[in-house]
């Protein structure tokens, strides 16, 4: 079955002021590219450089520019990378207002939605919650 992967599972592995959080995402990752069974959408990509070149504070960010471009271009070599368009802006809209959600979280979940991907694979949704047709799985819960 296949499973839609968020930014923050993507940032986790580089991020090591969370070294739980960065094994777990780093074996989540090297296992989907084994099985061939995980999709990124287009936005988690523009969010990734954007979070792993920011300062955090007065730290360094947590790749410079150019490595965060090599590991987005790694992105597309590694995952079937998933792309928006008007009818999933759409559902983007409705399920913002259905559920609540942030808009960024709601276009994340729109592409499961629209893609027919029953798993979104992320910690900025409750744990375990159906929305739509989509499960929301946090691979972090059991850190807490």
């Amino acid at each position: 079955m296949a499973a839609l992967i968020d930014t923050n599972v993507l940032v986790y592995r580089f991020d090591p002021r969370f070294p739980k959080k960065q094994r777990v995402a780093t074996d989540l990752l090297r296992q989907g590219i084994a099985t061939g069974n995980l999709r990124v959408p287009h936005q988690a990509i523009l969010e990734f450089v954007a979070a792993v070149t920011r300062r955090v504070g007065k730290e360094r960010p947590l790749l410079p520019l150019s490595d965060a471009y090599l590991e987005a271009e790694d992105l597309f070599n590694q995952f079937e990378v998933l792309f928006p368009n008007q009818p999933l802006v759409r559902l983007a809209i409705r399920g913002a207002a259905t559920y609540r959600m942030p808009w960024f979280d709601a276009n994340i979940w729109a592409y499961a939605e629209y893609y027919g991907i029953e798993e979104l694979i992320s910690e900025d949704f409750q744990h375990d919650r159906l929305y739509g047709r989509v499960r929301a799985l946090n691979p972090f819960a059991e850190l807490a």
